[in-house]
Protein backbone atom coordinates (compact mmCIF):
# COMPACT_ATOMS: atom_id res chain seq x y z
CA UNK A 1 0.00 0.00 0.00
CA UNK A 2 2.82 2.36 0.80
CA UNK A 3 4.32 1.81 -2.64
CA UNK A 4 0.96 2.46 -4.25
CA UNK A 5 0.48 5.65 -2.29
CA UNK A 6 4.01 6.73 -3.21
CA UNK A 7 3.36 6.10 -6.88
CA UNK A 8 0.05 7.94 -6.68
CA UNK A 9 1.81 10.81 -4.95
CA UNK A 10 4.46 10.95 -7.67
CA UNK A 11 1.74 10.84 -10.32
CA UNK A 12 -0.19 13.62 -8.65
CA UNK A 13 2.94 15.72 -8.28
CA UNK A 14 3.74 15.13 -11.94
CA UNK A 15 0.25 16.17 -12.98
CA UNK A 16 0.45 19.23 -10.77
CA UNK A 17 3.83 20.11 -12.27
CA UNK A 18 2.51 19.69 -15.81
CA UNK A 19 -0.51 21.83 -14.97
CA UNK A 20 1.67 24.49 -13.42
CA UNK A 21 4.02 24.49 -16.44
CA UNK A 22 1.41 24.30 -19.19
CA UNK A 23 -1.85 25.22 -17.52
CA UNK A 24 -1.78 28.89 -18.44
CA UNK A 25 -0.85 28.14 -22.05
CA UNK A 26 -3.47 25.39 -22.31
CA UNK A 27 -6.13 27.65 -20.82
CA UNK A 28 -5.22 30.51 -23.22
CA UNK A 29 -5.55 28.18 -26.20
CA UNK A 30 -8.80 26.66 -24.93
CA UNK A 31 -10.47 30.00 -24.19
CA UNK A 32 -9.39 31.38 -27.60
CA UNK A 33 -11.01 28.55 -29.56
CA UNK A 34 -7.70 26.96 -30.53
CA UNK A 35 -7.39 24.09 -28.04
CA UNK A 36 -4.13 22.18 -27.68
CA UNK A 37 -3.81 19.06 -25.58
CA UNK A 38 -1.34 18.72 -22.74
CA UNK A 39 0.29 15.86 -24.64
CA UNK A 40 0.95 18.17 -27.61
CA UNK A 41 2.35 20.84 -25.31
CA UNK A 42 4.71 18.33 -23.67
CA UNK A 43 5.70 16.98 -27.11
CA UNK A 44 6.55 20.53 -28.27
CA UNK A 45 8.93 20.94 -25.36
CA UNK A 46 10.54 17.60 -26.12
CA UNK A 47 10.94 18.68 -29.77
CA UNK A 48 12.58 21.93 -28.57
CA UNK A 49 9.75 24.09 -29.84
CA UNK A 50 8.38 26.83 -27.59
CA UNK A 51 4.78 25.89 -26.78
CA UNK A 52 3.94 29.55 -26.11
CA UNK A 53 4.96 30.46 -29.69
CA UNK A 54 2.80 27.74 -31.24
CA UNK A 55 -0.17 28.57 -29.03
CA UNK A 56 0.15 32.27 -29.81
CA UNK A 57 0.19 31.51 -33.54
CA UNK A 58 -2.88 29.25 -33.18
CA UNK A 59 -4.70 31.92 -31.22
CA UNK A 60 -3.98 34.45 -33.95
CA UNK A 61 -5.19 32.00 -36.58
CA UNK A 62 -8.34 31.23 -34.60
CA UNK A 63 -9.16 34.89 -34.10
CA UNK A 64 -8.69 35.48 -37.83
CA UNK A 65 -10.91 32.52 -38.70
CA UNK A 66 -8.11 30.41 -40.19
CA UNK A 67 -8.40 27.35 -37.97
CA UNK A 68 -11.60 26.18 -39.59
CA UNK A 69 -10.43 27.12 -43.06
CA UNK A 70 -9.32 23.81 -44.60
CA UNK A 71 -7.62 25.59 -47.52
CA UNK A 72 -5.49 27.62 -45.17
CA UNK A 73 -4.50 24.37 -43.49
CA UNK A 74 -3.10 25.91 -40.30
CA UNK A 75 -2.46 22.98 -37.98
CA UNK A 76 -0.20 22.48 -35.00
CA UNK A 77 2.04 20.16 -36.99
CA UNK A 78 2.52 22.69 -39.77
CA UNK A 79 3.34 25.43 -37.28
CA UNK A 80 5.93 23.25 -35.57
CA UNK A 81 7.45 22.18 -38.87
CA UNK A 82 7.92 25.77 -39.96
CA UNK A 83 9.59 26.71 -36.67
CA UNK A 84 11.90 23.69 -36.80
CA UNK A 85 12.84 24.64 -40.39
CA UNK A 86 14.05 28.02 -39.17
CA UNK A 87 11.14 30.11 -40.42
CA UNK A 88 9.69 33.24 -38.85
CA UNK A 89 6.32 31.90 -37.71
CA UNK A 90 4.85 35.13 -36.38
CA UNK A 91 5.68 37.05 -39.55
CA UNK A 92 4.04 34.33 -41.64
CA UNK A 93 0.87 34.43 -39.51
CA UNK A 94 0.69 38.22 -39.65
CA UNK A 95 1.15 38.08 -43.44
CA UNK A 96 -1.65 35.51 -43.83
CA UNK A 97 -4.01 37.56 -41.67
CA UNK A 98 -3.13 40.77 -43.55
CA UNK A 99 -3.72 39.01 -46.87
CA UNK A 100 -7.08 37.69 -45.67
CA UNK A 101 -8.16 41.15 -44.56
CA UNK A 102 -7.11 42.59 -47.95
CA UNK A 103 -8.92 39.89 -49.90
CA UNK A 104 -5.69 38.34 -51.22
CA UNK A 105 -5.54 34.58 -51.51
CA UNK A 106 -2.57 33.31 -49.48
CA UNK A 107 -2.55 29.97 -47.68
CA UNK A 108 -0.10 28.87 -44.99
CA UNK A 109 1.90 26.55 -47.23
CA UNK A 110 2.67 29.26 -49.77
CA UNK A 111 3.42 31.86 -47.10
CA UNK A 112 5.74 29.42 -45.30
CA UNK A 113 7.51 28.56 -48.57
CA UNK A 114 8.04 32.27 -49.33
CA UNK A 115 9.44 32.82 -45.85
CA UNK A 116 11.79 29.84 -46.04
CA UNK A 117 12.96 31.02 -49.48
CA UNK A 118 14.39 34.12 -47.82
CA UNK A 119 11.74 36.58 -49.01
CA UNK A 120 9.93 38.95 -46.65
CA UNK A 121 6.39 37.57 -46.96
CA UNK A 122 4.86 40.36 -44.86
CA UNK A 123 6.48 43.05 -47.01
CA UNK A 124 5.27 41.19 -50.10
CA UNK A 125 1.68 41.31 -48.85
CA UNK A 126 1.99 44.98 -48.01
CA UNK A 127 3.36 45.71 -51.48
CA UNK A 128 0.41 43.83 -52.97
CA UNK A 129 -1.96 46.11 -51.05
CA UNK A 130 0.06 49.32 -51.42
CA UNK A 131 2.10 49.29 -54.68
CA UNK A 132 5.70 50.43 -54.40
CA UNK A 133 7.30 53.16 -56.49
CA UNK A 134 10.90 52.58 -57.55
CA UNK A 135 13.18 54.95 -59.44
CA UNK A 136 14.82 54.00 -62.71
CA UNK A 137 17.77 54.24 -62.51
CA UNK A 138 18.32 53.59 -58.80
CA UNK A 139 20.72 56.29 -57.65
CA UNK A 140 21.82 54.33 -54.57
CA UNK A 141 22.84 51.24 -56.57
CA UNK A 142 23.92 52.59 -59.95
CA UNK A 143 25.28 55.97 -58.90
CA UNK A 144 23.43 57.62 -61.82
CA UNK A 145 20.52 60.01 -61.43
CA UNK A 146 19.21 59.67 -65.00
CA UNK A 147 19.22 57.35 -67.99
CA UNK A 148 21.10 58.53 -71.07
CA UNK A 149 19.46 57.81 -74.43
CA UNK A 150 20.16 59.23 -77.91
CA UNK A 151 17.50 59.84 -80.57
CA UNK A 152 18.17 59.36 -84.26
CA UNK A 153 18.91 63.08 -84.72
CA UNK A 154 21.90 62.70 -82.40
CA UNK A 155 20.49 64.60 -79.40
CA UNK A 156 21.05 63.05 -75.98
CA UNK A 157 18.08 62.87 -73.59
CA UNK A 158 18.48 62.31 -69.86
CA UNK A 159 15.44 60.58 -68.42
CA UNK A 160 14.28 59.70 -64.91
CA UNK A 161 11.40 57.20 -64.76
CA UNK A 162 9.31 56.04 -61.83
CA UNK A 163 7.95 52.49 -61.94
CA UNK A 164 4.96 51.47 -59.83
CA UNK A 165 5.02 47.75 -59.01
CA UNK A 166 2.81 45.36 -57.10
CA UNK A 167 4.01 42.05 -55.66
CA UNK A 168 2.96 38.97 -57.61
CA UNK A 169 2.63 36.35 -54.86
CA UNK A 170 2.25 33.54 -57.39
CA UNK A 171 5.75 34.21 -58.79
CA UNK A 172 7.45 35.43 -55.63
CA UNK A 173 9.37 32.17 -55.28
CA UNK A 174 11.90 32.01 -58.09
CA UNK A 175 10.82 35.32 -59.61
CA UNK A 176 13.31 38.04 -60.46
CA UNK A 177 13.75 40.98 -58.10
CA UNK A 178 13.46 44.77 -58.42
CA UNK A 179 16.90 45.00 -60.05
CA UNK A 180 15.56 43.06 -63.04
CA UNK A 181 12.56 45.38 -63.35
CA UNK A 182 14.82 48.45 -63.25
CA UNK A 183 17.19 46.97 -65.84
CA UNK A 184 14.35 46.04 -68.20
CA UNK A 185 12.67 49.43 -67.89
CA UNK A 186 15.97 51.21 -68.52
CA UNK A 187 16.66 49.07 -71.57
CA UNK A 188 13.14 49.66 -72.90
CA UNK A 189 13.39 53.46 -72.50
CA UNK A 190 16.79 53.62 -74.21
CA UNK A 191 15.56 51.43 -77.08
CA UNK A 192 12.35 53.41 -77.53
CA UNK A 193 14.13 56.78 -77.57
CA UNK A 194 16.81 55.41 -79.88
CA UNK A 195 14.17 54.42 -82.44
CA UNK A 196 12.60 57.92 -82.41
CA UNK A 197 13.47 60.16 -85.36
CA UNK A 198 13.63 63.40 -83.38
CA UNK A 199 14.19 64.21 -79.74
CA UNK A 200 11.40 66.78 -80.00
CA UNK A 201 8.93 63.90 -80.41
CA UNK A 202 10.01 62.52 -77.06
CA UNK A 203 9.92 65.95 -75.42
CA UNK A 204 6.43 66.56 -76.76
CA UNK A 205 4.97 63.13 -75.94
CA UNK A 206 6.92 61.45 -73.11
CA UNK A 207 3.88 59.29 -72.30
CA UNK A 208 4.35 57.56 -75.67
CA UNK A 209 7.71 56.27 -74.48
CA UNK A 210 6.28 54.95 -71.22
CA UNK A 211 3.40 53.25 -73.07
CA UNK A 212 5.77 51.60 -75.53
CA UNK A 213 7.90 50.31 -72.67
CA UNK A 214 4.89 49.07 -70.73
CA UNK A 215 3.73 46.99 -73.70
CA UNK A 216 6.98 44.99 -73.69
CA UNK A 217 5.84 42.73 -70.83
CA UNK A 218 8.67 43.71 -68.53
CA UNK A 219 7.23 41.88 -65.52
CA UNK A 220 7.37 38.40 -67.03
CA UNK A 221 9.12 35.86 -64.78
CA UNK A 222 9.52 38.44 -62.04
CA UNK A 223 8.11 38.69 -58.53
CA UNK A 224 6.30 41.91 -59.41
CA UNK A 225 3.53 43.20 -61.61
CA UNK A 226 4.26 46.53 -63.28
CA UNK A 227 1.31 48.84 -62.69
CA UNK A 228 2.60 51.93 -64.52
CA UNK A 229 5.73 53.59 -65.86
CA UNK A 230 5.88 57.37 -65.60
CA UNK A 231 8.52 59.74 -67.00
CA UNK A 232 9.27 61.93 -63.99
CA UNK A 233 11.94 64.12 -65.56
CA UNK A 234 13.50 64.57 -68.99
CA UNK A 235 16.34 66.90 -69.99
CA UNK A 236 18.25 67.62 -73.18
CA UNK A 237 21.90 66.65 -72.97
CA UNK A 238 24.70 66.91 -75.49
CA UNK A 239 24.46 66.98 -79.26
CA UNK A 240 26.16 63.64 -79.59
CA UNK A 241 25.65 63.48 -83.35
CA UNK A 242 27.45 66.79 -83.93
CA UNK A 243 30.21 65.79 -81.55
CA UNK A 244 30.68 62.48 -83.36
CA UNK A 245 30.79 64.29 -86.72
CA UNK A 246 33.37 66.73 -85.36
CA UNK A 247 35.43 63.87 -84.00
CA UNK A 248 35.16 62.09 -87.35
CA UNK A 249 36.22 65.22 -89.21
CA UNK A 250 39.19 65.65 -86.89
CA UNK A 251 40.11 62.02 -87.40
CA UNK A 252 39.85 62.43 -91.19
CA UNK A 253 42.06 65.53 -90.98
CA UNK A 254 44.68 63.62 -89.05
CA UNK A 255 44.57 60.81 -91.59
CA UNK A 256 44.96 63.29 -94.47
CA UNK A 257 47.87 64.97 -92.69
CA UNK A 258 49.50 61.62 -92.13
CA UNK A 259 49.07 60.69 -95.80
CA UNK A 260 50.49 64.06 -96.88
CA UNK A 261 53.45 63.57 -94.57
CA UNK A 262 54.05 60.16 -96.10
CA UNK A 263 54.01 61.63 -99.61
CA UNK A 264 56.31 64.47 -98.56
CA UNK A 265 58.76 62.02 -97.05
CA UNK A 266 58.67 59.92 -100.21
CA UNK A 267 59.31 63.02 -102.34
CA UNK A 268 62.29 64.00 -100.18
CA UNK A 269 63.68 60.48 -100.44
CA UNK A 270 63.21 60.50 -104.21
CA UNK A 271 64.98 63.88 -104.43
CA UNK A 272 67.92 62.54 -102.47
CA UNK A 273 68.04 59.54 -104.80
CA UNK A 274 68.16 61.88 -107.84
CA UNK A 275 70.93 63.96 -106.26
CA UNK A 276 72.90 60.82 -105.58
CA UNK A 277 72.35 59.71 -109.17
CA UNK A 278 73.61 63.08 -110.53
CA UNK A 279 76.70 62.83 -108.36
CA UNK A 280 77.28 59.31 -109.62
CA UNK A 281 76.97 60.45 -113.29
CA UNK A 282 79.35 63.34 -112.68
CA UNK A 283 81.87 60.94 -111.22
CA UNK A 284 81.56 58.77 -114.29
CA UNK A 285 82.05 61.85 -116.51
CA UNK A 286 85.16 62.95 -114.63
CA UNK A 287 86.51 59.43 -114.91
CA UNK A 288 85.88 59.42 -118.68
CA UNK A 289 87.49 62.88 -119.11
CA UNK A 290 90.55 61.72 -117.21
CA UNK A 291 91.13 59.02 -119.85
CA UNK A 292 91.30 61.50 -122.78
CA UNK A 293 94.95 62.71 -122.22
CA UNK A 294 96.08 59.13 -121.83
CA UNK A 295 94.41 58.19 -125.12
CA UNK A 296 95.96 61.17 -126.96
CA UNK A 297 99.42 60.32 -125.62
CA UNK A 298 99.05 56.75 -126.74
CA UNK A 299 98.00 57.94 -130.21
CA UNK A 300 101.10 60.19 -130.48
CA UNK A 301 103.39 57.31 -129.52
CA UNK A 302 101.80 54.95 -131.98
CA UNK A 303 101.68 57.53 -134.79
CA UNK A 304 97.98 57.08 -135.12
CA UNK A 305 97.25 60.76 -134.80
CA UNK A 306 96.69 62.14 -138.36
CA UNK A 307 94.15 63.49 -140.75
CA UNK A 308 90.74 62.00 -140.79
CA UNK A 309 88.04 63.13 -143.11
CA UNK A 310 84.41 62.41 -143.38
CA UNK A 311 81.37 64.31 -144.44
CA UNK A 312 81.08 66.29 -141.25
CA UNK A 313 84.55 66.49 -139.70
CA UNK A 314 88.08 67.30 -141.02
CA UNK A 315 91.08 66.33 -138.99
Amino acid sequence: MIVVWVLLGILVLGLVGVFISYGAIWLQAFMSGAPVSFANLIGMSLRQVKPSLIVRARVMAAQAGLISNLKAGVSTGQLETHVLAGGNLMKVMVAIIAAKQAGIELDFERAAAIDLAGRDVLDAVRTSVYPRVIDCPDLAKSGKATLSAIAKDGIELRVLARVTVRTNLNQLIGGATEETIIARVGEGIITSIGSTDSHMTVMGMPDKISKDVLLRGLDSNTAFEVVSIDIADIEIGQNVGARLQADQAEADTRVAQANAEVRRTEAIAHKQEMIASVVSKRAQLVLAESKIPMAMASAFRDGNLGEYEDDNTNW
